[in-house]
């Protein structure tokens, strides 16, 4: 059998599987975010917001990609990194971005944000509200040689492995409304936090590649799947909103607070 060129299974990935964790899981981890932010953090970063909390927009970069303003942004969604699991600056369809990195460059324009337009503030709010979570997902980290696109047979039905990771587990995980999320998981102490919160954006592209690599050992293309997969995907899942939560506030909260 002939193989896929790497960048056909880029847009495949693209095209077909959505876009990372679902509407749920981004809130959630906005919401751990929010409840973690500085009281001044929180009230600047809403001003910027027309008085509209963070998990208001944490969807919005999925919805807005879609317009020719935004379009540029599709590619912003996915991590890519090297034999190292270190953030690699060009993605496996040639593109030279990286979730990390757009993160990095929302940071930088946001340094001296009392210079910028109000919406040029509030957008990159929006984008690293959004990316932070995206460069979280398992499924969103492009590992050099290794085959992220194919589908599985979970619970009787066909799926493809990234929507699985994408909206299945954390939408079956516990069946939680955002808020039970954060009250649930957003338990750590002082210092666990301060060491989640440790690093910058590339550390935590490293992170991510290193702790999720194991998701590729835990289905092969076309295996079968049900409940023994799932209880053992579930604490991946939580782990990584989790630490996408905490992350999120110390960008924010660096910047507005």
């Amino acid at each position: 059998m002939k193989k896929i060129p790497i960048i056909l299974l880029f847009i495949f990935c693209f095209s077909h599987c959505g876009w990372a964790w679902s509407r749920t899981g981004h809130d959630a981890i906005a919401y751990i975010a929010e409840c973690n932010l500085t009281p001044k953090a929180k009230k600047t970063i809403e001003k910027y917001l027309d008085g509209k909390s963070i998990v208001y927009y944490a969807s919005w970069m999925d919805e807005y990609r879609k317009t020719p303003e935004y379009g540029n942004t599709t590619n912003w969604h996915m991590t890519a990194v090297d034999e190292q699991f270190n953030c690699a600056e060009v993605m496996p369809n040639g593109k030279k971005t990286n979730a990390a990195i757009e993160v990095e460059n929302a940071m930088k324009l946001l340094k001296n944000y009392q210079n910028l337009s109000d919406s040029a503030v509030a957008v990159n709010i929006k984008y690293i509200v959004h990316l932070v979570g995206d460069m979280h997902c398992p499924v969103h980290i492009h590992y050099p040689g290794l085959k992220i696109a194919f589908n599985i047979k979970l619970n009787g039905v066909v799926d493809s492995y990234h929507h699985v990771w994408d909206m299945t587990i954390n939408e079956t995980c516990h069946k939680w409304y955002y808020t039970e999320w954060q009250q649930q998981l957003d338990r750590c102490s002082e210092k666990e936090k301060e060491a989640i919160m440790a690093g910058t954006p590339r550390d935590w592209c490293h992170d991510n590649a290193v702790y999720c690599r194991k998701i590729y050992d835990m289905a092969v293309p076309d295996g079968e799947y049900g409940v023994d997969f799932l209880n053992a995907a579930h604490p991946i899942a939580e782990h990584q909103i989790l630490y996408a939560g905490y992350r999120l506030a110390k960008v924010l909260n660096d910047i507005f607070g």
